[in-house]
């Protein structure tokens, strides 16, 4: 189960600003990653389940993670039906991200207290997650709606918490656009965990670049 309640996750999330997207099907170098996110100051992750027996994989990570990395919370992504949602909580998935907005999943995570975050893109879609008990709406896909589509949202309902997912850059122009527009947080892919980053091994490499996001988000805060 859930090492980590939804209010819990919620406020790490709002804390932090970011939460970084991984998947790979090698499971010692998903440790690596995870650590080199965790060193850097990240204490979230998004693992996106995304191919063939990717809960094994997680299910490695987490126990990695709760051994070795205090207080480093792992959640699971591109989770599509309640049934995948509820594996993955038996995993101590501790947040479930999905890229649609389905009832079936909030029903299934709320009933163990467990933070999801639906894939939202209407303010009508938005206005009925939070119904279903949502804490942060997951805007997704980031680049097509915008920072200005964040501050039109925020205006009628400055209560919404709003993480964009896709097109957030770790560049500190990026980054300001979606903060000064409101955001609570933002999902960070393959802008932050390169395929080079990858290739290379580059551990360090990583753990200085999630040094620097999160830098750049604690100023950009601060404007």
């Amino acid at each position: 189960m859930a090492k980590y309640s939804r209010i819990e996750v919620a406020s790490v999330m709002a804390k932090t600003g970011m939460v970084p997207l991984f998947f790979h099907t090698d499971v010692e170098l998903g440790k690596k990653i995870v650590k080199a996110c965790y060193d850097g100051g990240a204490r979230l992750m998004e693992f996106t389940s995304r191919g063939d027996f990717a809960f094994e994989i997680f299910g490695a990570l987490n126990k990695y993670a709760l051994a070795e990395l205090p207080g480093m919370i792992l959640g699971v992504g591109s989770i599509t039906d309640a049934a995948a949602a509820s594996l993955y909580m038996q995993l101590g998935a501790n947040f479930i991200v999905t890229p649609v907005l389905r009832e079936d999943i909030a029903i299934a995570c709320n009933r163990r207290k467990v933070l999801w975050s639906p894939g939202c893109g209407t303010l009508t879609e938005i206005a009925r997650a939070e119904e279903l008990g949502c804490e942060i709406v997951k805007l997704f896909p980031g680049d097509i709606y915008g920072p200005n589509f964040i501050k039109a949202i925020k205006g009628p309902c400055p209560w919404t918490s709003i993480m964009p997912t896709g097109g957030v850059s770790t560049s500190e122009d990026n980054l300001k656009g979606w903060f000064d527009a409101g955001v609570t947080c933002v999902g960070i892919g393959s802008q932050l965990i390169s395929n080079e980053i990858l290739a290379n091994k580059d551990y360090d490499g990583l753990k200085l670049k999630v040094q620097e996001t999160l830098a750049i988000i604690d100023k950009v805060r601060k404007k």
